[in-house]
């Protein structure tokens, strides 16, 4: 049997098209998803085996993409770290964000055990999943799971408390730094040891930080996580979103693959990034706002780039966006399926 697509790129090998998968492609967009979600909450579809692989493998068949994507959240992570978590209506909730305690560091308790559901659903997809669909597992990067952590959820766009505290407080930023990455370590390869053959870490707000300061606390950890991951054979792809030019700085140790986001073009990006690691993204998710004349325009444009880079990975330069039309979804997809690459 042939390799998948996705694979196959991932490990070098050149395809007649670009692989494509979407972030956030496992609900929001998809009617089969919404009415699911009338009969669950968020925290119930997370953790039921059945209902979370279901949810997983419905953008395969409803959309064609190439791969899943776990259905999960990078919170998790903290909640198995001991901090109290509810997933409301309007989003995941801590009890007590970190840098409104007086100890930030004190009643955390880090319990690999609270995240064995997960791999309960792992299982759950792979003896369910369709044939050549390969699963990728995921965990958010050290910098923006702690500004959740410390901030909560108010005005998470630019966490000013959070930023405030890393500012003021290295020596408990490198502690809290140092568990949230030996956990996600354990779950990573967790994730790896029940079937899931690729990993992406989701930094969303990288570039919240100047790099140097982010390179500073940040950037090894995710070196830590990469390493970990790759040890198991499994492709690393990093995600850090509005990182800029600091996208110059990630060098082959750090990841296999890229992923880009819509501010910097993939051609500028080639440009910048060192030769040996892969490209991912970068289209504007707003775009499917737009008719599927305009998208084709403005997709067309990709096919130059697609024809000259086959280490690249077809996907959005952030997540689907709740209300975007399920049919540009659609579109998208089979647009990258049925578009000649010129390979």
């Amino acid at each position: 049997m042939q390799e998948p697509i996705l694979l196959e790129t991932l490990r070098g090998k050149a395809t007649s098209r670009p692989p494509v998968w979407f972030m956030r492609q496992a609900g929001r967009v998809l009617p089969n998803y919404l009415k699911l979600k009338e009969n669950y909450t968020f925290w119930q579809m997370m953790q039921q085996p059945k209902v979370a692989a279901e949810v997983t493998l419905m953008p395969v068949y409803d959309l064609g993409v190439d791969a899943a994507i776990l259905f999960s959240d990078i919170l998790v992570v903290p909640y198995a770290m001991g901090m109290g978590l509810d997933f409301t209506d309007n989003g995941p909730v801590f009890e007590k964000p970190l840098a409104f305690r007086d100890n930030p560091l004190e009643g955390l308790n880090p319990d690999p055990s609270k995240l064995n559901y997960i791999y309960d659903v792992v299982d759950e997809i792979i003896k369910t999943r369709p044939a050549n669909t390969p699963l990728i597992g995921f965990c958010g990067a050290p910098l923006t799971v702690l500004l959740f952590m410390l901030q909560g959820l108010g005005r998470k766009g630019d966490f000013p408390d959070a930023t405030k505290f890393i500012y003021q407080h290295k020596k408990e930023v490198k502690a809290l730094v140092n568990e949230l990455t030996d956990l996600s370590i354990i779950y990573a390869e967790e994730q790896i040891n029940h079937g899931v053959e690729v990993f992406q870490l989701f930094d969303t707000h990288a570039g919240l930080l100047p790099f140097d300061l982010y390179n500073e606390l940040f950037l090894e950890p995710v070196k830590k996580m990469a390493d970990a991951v790759r040890a198991k054979n499994v492709p690393f792809i990093f995600f850090p979103k509005g990182l800029g030019t600091g996208i110059k700085n990630i060098t082959p140790e750090y990841c296999d693959f890229l992923s880009i986001d819509w501010q910097t073009s993939l051609p500028t990006a080639r440009e910048l990034v060192h030769d040996d690691i892969g490209l991912q993204g970068n289209i504007d998710p707003r775009l499917l706002y737009a008719p599927q004349e305009e998208m084709e325009r403005v997709l067309e444009k990709y096919i130059d780039f697609g024809s000259k880079n086959t280490n690249w990975i077809f996907n959005l330069g952030h997540g689907f966006l709740p209300g975007l039309p399920y049919e540009n979804a659609k579109f998208l997809a089979d647009w990258v399926k049925n578009t000649d690459w010129k390979r």
